[in-house]
């Protein structure tokens, strides 16, 4: 493998960790503005909740596209934990399989439903519904190449790891 892929690789998680930093912050700003319209000045406004929500969708999907690690994945792993790397091995890779059969199988349709919602414009900021809802494309498309990814891995004999829940943290 190159030598200058894992470097791209950790830049490129970076690049994508600020996009959702400032996602965050902005939300955050958009609340802020909405509670000093409405509670202080008395004037309430639609624009900061509409594009807090805006915000919220592709804060979700851009940072389990891009952001979230294999192993900080939220998942119930009691049998998982408890068998053997073989066992977890085979575990992983029909949950793989069929996770990457239904997103494939999904995206036609989800990209067909996403050009459509070309028509329609959000309320107050009239964001077409399509630039809107284009991010859960982008992340069918990511989340689909990382598990072919690490299926591939997982067939090369690489062990996916036991989750040890004294072990997990925040990533910090």
């Amino acid at each position: 493998m190159a030598s200058w892929l894992p470097r791209l690789g950790t830049w490129l998680r970076q690049r994508a960790e600020n996009i959702a930093v400032f996602m965050l912050v902005a939300m955050f700003a958009a609340f802020i503005i909405q509670i000093i319209f409405r509670y202080i000045l008395n004037l309430p406004i639609g624009w900061s909740n509409e594009i807090s929500v805006v915000l919220w969708i592709w804060l979700v999907l851009w940072g389990a596209a891009f952001v979230l690690r294999e192993e900080e994945e939220i998942r119930i792993d009691l049998l998982y934990g408890v068998v053997g790397p073989r066992g977890r091995r085979a575990m992983f890779l029909v949950a793989a399989l069929i996770l990457i059969a239904l997103y494939a199988m999904s995206l036609p349709a989800t990209v067909d439903y996403v050009t459509f919602m070309k028509v329609e414009k959000t309320a107050y900021l009239k964001i077409r519904f399509d630039y809107l809802y284009s991010i859960y494309v982008v992340f069918l498309v990511a989340v689909i190449i990382r598990y072919v990814y690490l299926a591939w891995r997982t067939l090369r004999g690489r062990d996916p790891a036991a989750t040890d829940p004294a072990k997990v943290s925040s990533g910090v």
